[in-house]
């Protein structure tokens, strides 16, 4: 079962807040919580655009290529390479060193190998 209110609900919570706050109030608080709600959306994005703010101002400190020649294209792709085969060879290194972990503790409890 969700947890929404539904027409019937909504119209309750109405009637409600007539009879407690009265007919004279009403407008006054609706505009409290709207100037409420304002007020949080405005900090939000505040808070929101300070990050990008910062993000920009980095990304304008450095210096901006004009155009991308094909040499550094070439560099980019040799570079992405050998960090693909650097973090393959590292994850072979660690699969070796798991097994040869397990191997070491089967030996030192003479246990077989499976």
């Amino acid at each position: 079962m969700g947890s929404t209110i539904g027409i019937p609900g909504l119209i309750l919570i109405l009637v409600l807040a007539l009879v407690l706050f009265g007919p004279k109030k009403l407008p006054e608080l609706g505009r409290a919580v709207g100037h409420t709600l304002k007020e949080f959306k405005n900090a939000t994005r505040g808070l929101t655009k300070d990050d990008d703010d910062e993000a920009e101002s980095k990304v304008k400190e450095q210096p901006a290529k004009a155009v991308i020649t094909e040499k550094d294209a070439l560099d980019r792709e040799k570079l992405e390479r050998e960090i693909r085969e650097r973090l393959e060879r590292e994850r072979l290194e660690k699969e070796i060193r798991e097994k040869l972990e397990q191997e070491r503790l089967q030996a030192e409890s003479g246990q077989p190998k499976a």
